[in-house]
C-alpha cells in the first residue's frame, strides 16, 4: 500500500467504495483526500485498495 501514497485510489469497504488521493497509511486508518474533504477509513473495514483506472 505504501507505493500508492500520493496516487488516486479506490478503497473498497463492505458498503462503499471511496475514491481519493491516498495521503497516509497508518496502523488504525487510511487517510484520503476526496472531493468532499478528508476522510479516515478504519483499516479493519477495508477490503481492497487499488490504483484508480485512468
Amino acid at each position: 500500500m505504501i507505493d500508492l501514497v500520493g496516487k488516486i485510489v479506490d478503497v473498497e469497504t463492505p458498503g462503499m467504495t471511496y475514491t481519493g488521493k491516498l495521503i497516509e497509511v497508518g496502523e488504525d486508518g487510511v487517510h484520503l483526500e476526496t472531493e468532499s474533504g478528508w476522510i479516515v477509513i478504519p483499516v479493519d473495514s477495508i477490503m481492497i485498495i487499488r490504483e484508480k483506472d485512468s
